[in-house]
C-alpha cells in the first residue's frame, strides 16, 4: 500500500484525501490548526452557499481568465455534482431565487460532521496541530505538540489555502517555503474584498445601511446588486465581484437608477421645486433612501442645480476610495502557485509527486458558490492524479 500525505484540512484537502482513500491508498492529513475546515465553518455562519445552479458556460465564465485551465476540473465536478455530493452526506439542499444552492440547514457544521465521519470510516488518519515547516529530499518536517516530526510520503497533496483569514488557518506563510525552494510563487492580493472609503462624520448614522438595486462599475466590469455602507467603506455583493478591476486602481461609479434613463430622470428633476430644499425634493421626487442621498452628497457637494447634469450624476456617481481592504480581511485571495507551473494534473513541474489544490493555486472567482466549487473540484482532480502517480510509481 502506498502512502499519501495531505497538508491542509479545508474542503480541497478533504476532497483529495477521500479520492486517494477510494483509490486504495493510506492517507494522513496534516492540519496546522486544532480542528479542520475552519474557514468553511465560518462561511456557513451566514448560510453555506455550496454552488450556483446555472449552465456550464455561465458558471465557467465567472472564473474569467482562469476558466480555460479550470474547465476540465469543473466539467467533472461542477454544480450538479456538488449538489449530489452534499445530498449523499445527508444534507438536503434548495436553490434560491438567484440560483445559489444551500443546504436546508443553512449551516456547514452538519455537512462537515457527516463528511469527517465518512472519511474516518474509510481510514483517514488526521493529525491536527501539525504545521509544515520544511521539506528536502522527499522529507517533510512538521512542528507538532510532540516536537519535530518527519514524514516520507510516496505522494503529497498541498491544500494550504490562500492568504486571507489567517486566524482560521489561511495565512499564506507557505509562500516563503516555495520561494526558498526556488519554486514559482505569485504574491497574494485581496479578492472579494470591501472598498476602503474615508467617510466624513455625517455618514456615521448610515453605517449598516444598504445601497440597493444599483449597478456598480469599475473598469470594464459591472455588477448589479447592493452594497452596505460600513464604518470603513462599502462592502457586499455589488462590490466584491469588481475586485479584479479595483485591485488595478480602477475608479468606481454607481448607477443608482439602473432602470431609468438619463432623460427620464431629467424630466422628473425638471419639475418645479417650490420652497423645498434640494434634499427634500430629491427624496420625494425620486424616492431616494436617506443613505443613498447621503452617499450622493458625500461624493458630490454641492449638488448640481441643472436637472440634466444632476441626472447624469445619479446615473454615474463617482466614488472616491482608497482601494480594497487589507489582505487578511478579504474573503479570498489571488496569487499563490501559478497555473503554468503545474502539470495538467496539478502536479508541480519542478517537484514530481507533489500536487496542489484549492485556493493556494492562483485563480480568481467571485463569491456565490464559485469559490467552494473550485476548491472541491481541484481537490478531486489533484487526488485523482496523485492516485495515478502512486499507481504508476
Amino acid at each position: 500500500m502506498k502512502h499519501a500525505l495531505i497538508i491542509g484540512g479545508g474542503p480541497a484537502g478533504l476532497m483529495a484525501a477521500e479520492t486517494l482513500l477510494d483509490a486504495g491508498h493510506a492517507v494522513i492529513l496534516a492540519e496546522a490548526k486544532p480542528s479542520l475546515a475552519r474557514k468553511l465553518l465560518m462561511a456557513g455562519k451566514s448560510g453555506l452557499n455550496l454552488t450556483k445552479m446555472e449552465t456550464a458556460d455561465r458558471f465557467l465564465a465567472a472564473y474569467a481568465g482562469d476558466g480555460e485551465a479550470l474547465k476540465p476540473m469543473l466539467d467533472q465536478f461542477g454544480p450538479s455534482q456538488v449538489k449530489t455530493w452534499a445530498e449523499a452526506l445527508g444534507q438536503e439542499t434548495f436553490t434560491g431565487s438567484s440560483g445559489r444552492l444551500f443546504p436546508k440547514s443553512m449551516k456547514a457544521s452538519p455537512l462537515l460532521r457527516a463528511w469527517l465521519r465518512r472519511l474516518t470510516d474509510k481510514g483517514l488518519q488526521v493529525r491536527t496541530r501539525w504545521r509544515w515547516v520544511d521539506w528536502q529530499d522527499g522529507c517533510l518536517r512538521f512542528e507538532t505538540p510532540e516536537g519535530a516530526v518527519d514524514q516520507h510520503p510516496d505522494a503529497v497533496v498541498l491544500a494550504l489555502g490562500g492568504g486571507s483569514w489567517a486566524r482560521l488557518g489561511s495565512d499564506g506563510s507557505w509562500g516563503g517555503q516555495f520561494v526558498q525552494n526556488g519554486l514559482d510563487f505569485v504574491p497574494f492580493a485581496p479578492s472579494n474584498a470591501g472598498l476602503v472609503i474615508d467617510w466624513s462624520n455625517h455618514m456615521t448614522r448610515h453605517f449598516g445601511s444598504p445601497i440597493k438595486n444599483a449597478i456598480f462599475k469599475a473598469g470594464h466590469q459591472t455588477q448589479r446588486g447592493e452594497a452596505v455602507i460600513s464604518a470603513r467603506g462599502l462592502e457586499g455583493g455589488g462590490i466584491y465581484p469588481l475586485s479584479p478591476a479595483l485591485r488595478e486602481n480602477a475608479g468606481l461609479e454607481i448607477d443608482l437608477f439602473p432602470d431609468q434613463s438619463v432623460e427620464a430622470l431629467t424630466q422628473k428633476l425638471s419639475k418645479p421645486r417650490g420652497k423645498q430644499s434640494q434634499a427634500n425634493f430629491l427624496r420625494k421626487t425620486l424616492r431616494l433612501a436617506p443613505q443613498t442621498l447621503a452617499l450622493v452628497s458625500e461624493m458630490q457637494r454641492p449638488l448640481p442645480q441643472n436637472p440634466a447634469t444632476l441626472a447624469g450624476l445619479l446615473k454615474a456617481l463617482p466614488i472616491r476610495h482608497q482601494g480594497l481592504r487589507p489582505l487578511d480581511e478579504a474573503i479570498s485571495t489571488v496569487g499563490g502557485v501559478p497555473l503554468d507551473s503545474l502539470t495538467k494534473g496539478l502536479m508541480l513541474k519542478d517537484k514530481p509527486g507533489i500536487f496542489c489544490a484549492g485556493e493556494m493555486i492562483d485563480w480568481d472567482a467571485p463569491t456565490g458558490g464559485y469559490l467552494l466549487t473550485a476548491c472541491l473540484a481541484t481537490g478531486l482532480w489533484a487526488g485523482q492524479h496523485a492516485a495515478q502517480f502512486l499507481n504508476e510509481a
